[in-house]
């Protein structure tokens, strides 16, 4: 095992995948000379040359419009949309091309084609750099849609993603670019469409995606200390959801919380207590609470007022344990 930075994971995913199989390529805005925003593409340029690492103008639109029609013709692109916010300006080609392709010519076509954006605040980006978006794209049919948390998940689903014939949507938090963790020296996946119970607990189900997976962790350490024991699972995919494993959770636990960046109102906690309520109703002991970001646009300041945190989470799980 080593220790690599989660941004470094990808990079490594990257470059493996693009020696691996010369179908693959990059494309998107400062993928090459500067190595992307966030720098998930550096030293890509001078190992694989500009045929497969492709600096674009400033139009998302035109970049998902090529990588679909590249995708048709047998290639892999691997697009960087700079910031989640930007998949609005490209809307009309992921919902009503990307994500029905297949679809429309009755399964004729592979469409292997992922694409990479970050979400989230904690850069103090405001309202228009900073939001999590995933519930829309979580809604189209033809869409896979994930959201790894650690370092280790990032670069194994990356390399699933990336060879996967069907369109991924591969949503990465930007506070976590920084998140140092442990992964094997040797090859490895990561499936889509399996969650993973990151912490075994008896009380209570707490349901989590990307960067609320840490602060779930933390909360359910400092309720330890109280003797309340959370059972923590980290969704990772979004769609196609993994409702076996909440499911089997809940039958233990009998409760439920589920914590997402995104704004609360309309979520993907929205869908999963759903869910949850249609199928498992007779083993809950109490309501479902979810914790999200306000229905407000992402402050540039006081960030850290409007995303979820540790004791947001905290604060849910003992309500729940009230009834």
């Amino acid at each position: 095992m080593k220790e690599v930075r989660y941004i470094r994971a990808i990079t490594e995913a990257l470059r493996e995948e693009m020696a691996r199989d010369e179908a693959v390529f990059v494309i998107g805005e400062d993928v090459a000379y500067p190595g992307g925003s966030f720098s998930a593409t550096r030293g890509l340029l001078e190992e694989f040359g500009e045929r497969r690492v492709k600096d674009t103008p400033i139009s998302e639109s035109a970049i998902v419009g090529l990588a679909l029609g590249a995708a048709t013709q047998g290639l892999r692109p691997v697009v960087e949309i700079m910031f989640m916010d930007f998949l609005a300006v490209c809307m009309d080609q992921i919902v009503n091309q990307v994500a029905k392709t297949r679809y429309m010519f009755g399964g004729q076509y592979r469409l292997p084609l992922v694409i990479r954006t970050p979400c989230g605040g904690g850069l103090n980006a405001g309202p228009q750099h900073s939001q999590c978006l995933e519930a829309w794209f979580a809604h189209v049919p033809g869409l896979k849609v994930v959201m790894p948390a650690t370092p280790y998940d990032v670069k194994g689903l990356l390399k699933t993603a990336i060879r996967d014939d069907n369109p991924v949507l591969f949503v990465e938090n930007k506070a976590l670019y920084g998140l140092k963790g442990e992964i094997p020296e040797e090859e490895y996946l990561v499936p889509i469409g399996q969650a993973e119970v990151k912490r075994r607990g008896r009380d209570v189900t707490v349901v989590a995606t990307s960067r609320m997976v840490h602060q779930s962790l933390e909360a359910a350490q400092t309720l330890a200390k109280e003797g309340i024991e959370a059972e923590v699972i980290d969704l990772i995919t979004i769609t196609p959801l993994d409702k076996e494993t909440i499911f089997q959770s809940v039958e233990k636990t009998s409760k439920l919380v589920i914590a997402h960046e995104a704004v609360k109102a309309f979520g993907i906690g929205a869908e999963i207590s759903a869910m949850v309520c249609e199928e498992m109703v007779d083993y809950l002991d109490g309501p479902i609470l979810r914790v999200g970001a306000p229905y407000a646009p992402v402050p540039f300041s006081p960030e850290r007022s409007y995303l979820p945190q540790a004791e947001d989470v905290i604060k849910a799980v003992k309500k729940v344990l009230e009834y």
